[in-house]
């Protein structure tokens, strides 16, 4: 154990009332742990050591499944106070949330111990193969059963999806920007951070995130399931322009003006 002294030199007593001065217990400086030892503070934690402390916090929860206070204090070497605030700071971020620890024998006095857990969204930070998988997965339907049952699946992975977006935009009416407007708020609510403009020959829907980037990059079925599910929402041919999965930062797709089947003809003409 290494123990850490600061000597303080201050000049002789002037009389009986400095016996009464106690400045000496107010300005030691407070001591923090750094790798496992307690040291005078320097300042301030720097953002990126908080990050990287909960990313160790994180993953300690991950390998232990639950962990009290003084847990992760024994095993990163913190103080407890230092894991608190750690904690606080990732349970307003919902990464983890507390409860009671499970009894294990009779209670005793006291409050009942706190363990914390990740939460889904905790969870999420972690490294995932979910794309790898899905691609495989797909490469396998292909081997097996030949292209036309990637499409398939494709159109049947969008049917869901179509028909909550279709009961979204029951109340938009016929107006086209209306319409379109509407289909990107459903979107959004799915995930697609999506967003609706008018231009000069019509409109633009604009998808900022694709969840299946990844996959629709290697299979473009994805891709084409989704632009019919526009076209069939909107009732209009629609063109797609860029796609994130081909590189682009955002998928982006034309909706032409509505055509107007009517024949004008000038005062004083007649049409032959």
């Amino acid at each position: 154990m290494i123990v850490l002294t600061r000597t303080y030199t201050r000049p002789p007593l002037a009389g009986p009332a400095d016996i009464r001065n106690n400045d000496v217990v107010k300005n030691v400086e407070p001591l923090v742990r750094t790798a496992g030892v307690l040291s005078p503070t320097a300042g301030p934690a720097m953002p990126g050591a908080d990050v990287r402390t909960r990313d160790r916090v994180a993953r300690l929860l991950l390998e232990e499944g639950a962990a009290t206070t003084a847990d992760l204090s024994e095993r990163l070497g913190l103080t407890p106070a230092a894991v608190r605030r750690h904690l606080d700071a990732m349970l307003a971020e919902g990464r983890v949330v507390s409860r009671e620890r499970p009894g294990r024998g009779p209670r005793g006095r006291g409050r009942p111990a706190k363990e914390f857990v990740l939460t889904d969204a905790g969870r999420q930070s972690f490294p995932h193969t979910y794309d790898d998988l899905a691609a495989e997965v797909l490469r396998f339907l292909a081997r097996q059963h030949g292209g036309d049952a990637v499409t398939t699946f494709a159109e049947e992975r969008v049917r869901v999806l179509e028909e909550r977006c279709r009961a979204a935009m029951a109340d938009a009416g016929d107006d086209p920007l209306a319409k379109a407007e509407a289909l990107a708020d459903a979107l959004s609510a799915e995930g697609y951070a999506a967003s609706a403009s008018a231009l000069a020959g019509g409109g633009q829907l604009c998808q900022h995130h694709c969840p299946v980037a990844q996959v629709a990059a290697e299979f473009p079925q994805l891709c084409e399931a989704e632009t019919a599910v526009i076209s069939r929402l909107l009732g209009s041919h629609v063109q797609r322009l860029a796609t994130i999965a081909h590189g682009d930062g955002v998928c982006t797709t034309h909706i032409p003006a509505p055509s107007h089947h009517q024949t004008h003809t000038r005062p004083g003409r007649t049409s032959s």
